[in-house]
């Protein structure tokens, strides 16, 4: 049967209509506009679909944090006037359909996991650098959430020693030290003036010396990121995705040889590439329904 996958973002809200091979059939997207409320934006996007009937659930990726028993978001920083919505009420009462919520690292990590770059694994640890640091573990196509769904958020993992931290999150951390606000912050600091992660990415290219250094480390304390996943999890592999690894590749290139120092058993170290791209969180939350429906 059919289903629907719903990705929650601070800038825009997508939904997506998938068949029973995950095959896509219709998306839409709307601006998440901070005039409405949340649940005034969310009616407004599932109004882009006129008929549920034939469909067996929906599934939602959102930012954190969530109360995934009762279905709600609890107070996300990159949410504006989302705070304490019970969003999962709201769908299935629109919609008629049993709806599963989880956070959007996990479930673009399930949509990889099952489908992308750790199709065929039985473990796959998931780490996107992107904006932030987002992270999923995926055990035989389920999504492990911990007891209080906080694990796999690698982004708070402490790496070094350094100052640079910002509300909820450890000064030296992987969200910190290796995201795009992250690398804004140090290079602003380090240049004097506002510098982005694409021109950062540009002049480490250019061979600038302090673009070189501050990617460099940048890789370094991924890479023991990466090392400390191993130590904890052991899985077949981990697969890298997020807009900061697409459109540098060669970034996670370096973060893969790096690990190997670090890594207990290096000949066992898989790094995989993302394929999805920013599909992941659609194709991840359709497949919350099946993996609900499972057991």
């Amino acid at each position: 049967m059919k289903r629907i996958g719903i990705d929650v973002g601070g800038i825009q809200l997508r939904i997506a209509s998938f068949d029973e091979n995950y095959k896509l059939l219709e998306v839409h997207k709307i601006k998440n506009d901070r005039s409405l409320s949340a649940k005034e934006n969310m009616i407004k996007l599932l109004s882009t679909i006129s008929d549920y009937s034939g469909y067996l659930g929906a599934g939602i990726g959102c930012p954190g944090p969530l109360d995934l028993k009762k279905g709600k978001i609890l107070i996300p920083p990159n949410l504006f006037g989302w705070d304490n919505f019970s969003i999962v009420e709201t769908v299935e009462r629109y919609t008629g359909l049993k709806t599963y919520l989880n956070n959007d690292a996990n479930v673009a990590g399930l949509a990889e996991a099952v489908l992308g770059g750790g199709r065929g694994y039985d473990s796959v640890c998931y780490i996107g650098i992107s904006t932030g640091i987002g992270g999923a573990y995926i055990l035989n196509g389920n999504i492990i959430n911990g007891a209080n769904g906080n694990a796999a958020e690698f982004w708070n993992m402490i790496v070094n020693e350094d100052h640079h931290h910002h509300r909820n999150a450890n000064a030296g951390s992987l969200n910190e030290q290796c995201s795009g606000n992250g690398l804004k912050t140090i290079a602003t600091e380090e240049y004097g003036r506002d510098v982005e992660p694409k021109e950062l990415f540009s002049m480490y290219e250019k061979d600038d010396k302090k673009a070189v250094t501050i990617i460099e480390r940048a890789a370094e304390v991924m890479a023991r990121g990466v090392a400390n996943i191993t130590c904890m999890m052991d899985p077949d592999c981990i697969v890298v995705g997020g807009s900061i690894a697409i459109h540098n590749p060669f970034f996670v290139d370096m973060i893969y040889r790096r690990a190997l120092k670090y890594c207990i058993a290096p000949e066992k170290l898989r790094i995989e590439k993302a394929l999805y791209g920013d599909d992941a969180g659609l194709i991840g939350a359709a497949l919350l329904v099946k993996e609900k429906n499972n057991g």
